[in-house]
């Protein structure tokens, strides 16, 4: 009998807003077509639904979709809280991460705690050129290692204690210069099979794209709680990436997703191969 009362009710606009809230309690993320196909009703109709619902504050309402209020806390704190998390999955990220550069290369290195720990992982590495938006690489780099550092400028996120801005900088005459990279190593919030990489804000997501456009090889660092998750703003599809470095193999649907789109998976039980750069 419950099972009957429960779908009479996602028919009425009262039982399936509280019903379709939950769900998106449950699911962290979800799009309008999801929604209009797991309650039975219109785009039309679960779009006034969300929308409503954002306006009481339930959950956020996003391109497409909506995200619930605790994964905008999970996904969006800041970086002290996060540097505490999934500390020996970060590490063993860092050390196959490390594995790919080699010495006297250009590397980019996004904002984030795993490519924080990326960065000091590199002890055994000589006359890197680093360019970063994270304020904290620096200082976490091994001074053995560098020969030079160079921090992109823009705004800068307290949240993440990244900057946003352009990837470029601009000669003594203000013509800007143009940079590129050996190895662009991202950190990203979420991954899953159809949205790709993805993140939490619209202009980190800018930026991480930018990066990506001007890296010979991409390598994606994120651990193994970012598999099936997407979050508010694509960073790119899985393609993208040369590399996918994370700390286990991640589900059946996401490892098939990413071996279609020739991304080479790098775990502590499939460390990387050697690979030729991306003409």
């Amino acid at each position: 009998m419950s099972g009957d009362r429960d779908d009479r009710q996602r028919h009425l606009p009262a039982g399936r807003k509280a019903q379709l809230a939950a769900y998106v309690s449950d699911a962290g993320q979800v799009t309008v077509g999801e929604l209009a196909e797991r309650f039975g009703v219109s785009i039309d109709t679960v779009r006034r639904d969300l929308d409503q619902l954002s306006a009481e504050g339930i959950l956020v309402r996003t391109y497409g979709g909506a995200v619930s209020l605790s994964t905008i806390s999970r996904t969006d704190r800041a970086v002290d809280q996060r540097l505490n998390e999934q500390e020996k999955e970060k590490e063993k990220i860092a050390a196959l991460a490390a594995a790919l550069v080699q010495d006297g290369s250009t590397i980019m290195i996004n904002g984030g705690t795993t490519t924080l720990a990326f960065a000091r992982s590199l002890r055994q590495h000589r006359d890197l050129t680093v360019a970063t938006n994270n304020l904290l690489v620096p200082g976490a780099l091994p001074p053995t290692a560098i020969r030079d550092i160079y921090i992109f400028g823009g705004a800068v996120r307290s949240l993440t204690l990244a900057t946003i801005g352009p990837v470029s900088f601009r000669a003594n005459t203000g013509t800007e210069l143009d940079v590129s990279c050996d190895l662009a190593l991202i950190g990203v919030g979420a991954i899953s099979a159809d949205a790709g990489y993805t993140t939490s804000n619209l202009a980190e997501a800018a930026m991480m794209q930018e990066m990506l456009s001007r890296a010979a090889r991409v390598a994606i660092l994120a651990d193994s709680s970012k598999f099936g998750r997407r979050l508010f703003a694509q960073v790119s599809e899985l393609g993208a990436a040369d590399y996918l470095i994370t700390d286990t193999m991640p589900p059946p649907d996401l490892r098939d997703a990413l071996a279609a789109s020739e991304v080479e998976l790098i775990t502590p039980a499939a460390p990387p191969r050697p690979r030729e750069a991306r003409s």
